[in-house]
């Protein structure tokens, strides 16, 4: 659509409306180019609003993640807690995330993105408090429990609501930003711990979710959700709101319409009916990744961090953790820069492939080390050695295997299976993430060689499966790559 003008010479220039990610088309190439990137960053402001504000969910997921490793030691001498009690603690916020993460599709399909966020949040808030005020291990258990159910919605709803609200060629970037806020939550734990005592960590656990709930009332609905609904009127003024005021909807409102006509409002899916091709492979792909995320035992890594640091022979291993969550957070970023440039496929091979490099290097580090005495030059060698492969293994996950899995998921699944499939993608996600959890600090005092041997199988594995089965969604709008898969 466009419509012309003539300027002071009689030269015809027509301006089209813009429509997204197309440019204008004015006189000198130039001001096009000047013209373009001054509206497309105007008309992007409301949906990186929009993403900032559902972003304090997963710094709420990250400081979750990071609270038991710098609160540990302090946690168990409190409460006069087992290595074992304090393992369960940890891994029960896993535990109540997949109850969340089963529970999150149908939520958030009955009352969409926003208010599922909302539910989210209030357990959340409660679960702090009940850590906060711990006189034993049944209020740890029952306040981790709630966390975990708040964070398993979370973990689905915002990936999803981020690509639904996104356009094209800006999704992976913001998609990218669920996973950095995550690095960012689990980062503000590790230095909020060093200066603080567990019970008070705890009540600035509550900030995130506290400062959600009100964010929610200035941001639009999934328009994809309310034209799934039916509600046309609301759904094209949620659009128009994230695309600006300036912008030609039209096409996207056209190609979101009959997609949802393909799909069916409210057709019932069931189990039975994820056999089909066209489902069972989108489904497949996003379960594998999430599940090999979490198979690579990088929560448990991060959630134990401190003792792995001691270890090693690191003496002020909480200021190591710290610079681990800093070193994570930097590495998420650049990939949040890189992902719409270099393509979701590229960045997985190479996340895995660094990622299995280095945790070659540690697994042998920690290997050589047994047989090493501990007052050889060597044996400080091999401490160093195993930090260095450490650090390399977060720098790798945070690459490509910590935030496209998320993207990746919330991509690929059809409209009418995505409340079903991306339930049961998260789900399986958390189920893992609580097996390494629960296992990772017994299998360190089993064998850390051992350990890290295991983790180097699956990320060698996870080359393979991206290399193979997992698609390339770069620059493709979401009903293009859904019906990729009729």
């Amino acid at each position: 659509m466009s419509f012309r003008e003539d300027n002071e010479d009689g030269r015809e220039i027509r301006k089209p409306f813009l429509h997204t990610g197309s440019w204008y088309r004015m006189g000198s190439r130039q001001s096009s180019v000047m013209g373009s990137t001054t509206q497309v960053i105007r008309d992007s402001i409301s949906v990186v609003f929009c993403v900032l504000v559902v972003a304090l969910g997963p710094i709420q997921f990250g400081f979750t993640c990071g609270y038991s490793s710098p609160t540990q030691e302090d946690i168990i001498n409190d409460l006069k807690l087992s290595v074992s009690e304090f393992s369960l603690f940890g891994s029960l916020s896993n535990v109540g995330a997949m109850v969340g993460a089963i529970s999150s599709g149908q939520i958030s399909e009955y009352i969409g993105r926003k208010g599922s966020l909302m539910i989210a949040a209030i357990p959340n808030i409660i679960g702090w408090l009940a850590i906060s005020f711990a006189k034993d291990s049944s209020f740890l258990y029952m306040g981790r429990l709630l966390e975990g159910f708040g964070v398993g919605i979370i973990s689905y709803v915002v990936p999803v609501y981020i690509a639904e609200i996104s356009p094209q060629n800006m999704r992976g970037n913001l998609g990218s930003v669920n996973q950095l806020s995550v690095t960012i939550g689990i980062m503000i734990a590790y230095f909020l711990g060093l200066f603080v005592n567990w019970r008070v960590l705890a009540v600035l656990g509550i900030l995130p979710c506290t400062v959600l709930i009100p964010g929610l009332f200035f941001i639009p609905e999934s328009p994809r959700w309310l034209a799934k609904m039916g509600m046309t009127e609301e759904f094209e003024t949620s659009l128009q709101v994230l695309r600006g005021f300036d912008t030609d909807i039209s096409v996207e409102v056209n190609e979101i319409k009959r997609s949802v006509a393909s799909s069916g409002r409210r057709a019932t899916i069931r189990f039975s009916d994820l056999k089909r091709k066209r489902y069972w492979f989108p489904l497949m792909v996003g379960i594998g990744l999430l599940v090999l995320q979490q198979l690579s035992g990088i929560n448990g890594i991060m959630f134990y961090s401190s003792n792995i640091f001691a270890n090693a022979g690191i003496s002020s291993n909480k200021i190591a953790t710290l610079g681990l969550g800093v070193i994570q957070v930097i590495a998420t970023g650049v990939t949040t820069w890189l992902v719409d440039k270099s393509g979701r496929r590229l960045l997985l091979i190479v996340s895995s492939s660094v990622m299995t490099v280095s945790l070659i290097l540690v697994t042998a580090a920690f290997f050589l080390e047994v047989v090493v005495s501990e007052d050889s030059h060597l044996y400080s060698i091999l401490g160093i050695l195993s930090i260095v492969g450490l650090v390399a293994m977060v720098i790798g996950f945070s690459l490509g295997l910590g935030p496209i899995p998320w993207i990746i998921m919330s991509e690929i699944l059809p409209v009418n299976i995505k409340g079903l499939a991306g339930s049961t993608a998260t789900m399986a996600n958390w189920l893992v993430c609580w097996l390494i959890t629960m296992t990772a600090n017994l299998l360190l005092a089993w064998s850390s060689g051992g350990t890290f041997a295991i983790y180097t199988v699956v990320a060698a594995f996870t080359i393979a499966f991206a290399a193979i089965y997992v698609p390339e969604t770069k620059g493709r709008t979401l009903e293009e790559i859904q019906s990729s898969f009729r």
